[in-house]
């Protein structure tokens, strides 16, 4: 995975951790939501990334 990649995904999770947060200062269900999808989407791209680097490897 290239560094730029990395920091991407980092950058989307911290996101997501950023808008679940708000949505629960808010009451905002929805906005929390979002955030906690935000970050299951960046942790299954960084899976994916790992898994391609592997192959890579071999």
């Amino acid at each position: 995975m290239g560094l730029g990649d990395k920091i991407k995904h980092a950058a989307e999770k911290v996101g997501g951790k950023g808008k679940e947060a708000a949505g629960k200062a808010t009451g905002d269900e929805s906005l929390e939501a979002e955030g906690k999808t935000d970050q299951a989407k960046a942790s299954m791209k960084q899976a994916g990334e790992k898994i391609k680097d592997a192959f890579k490897k071999h």
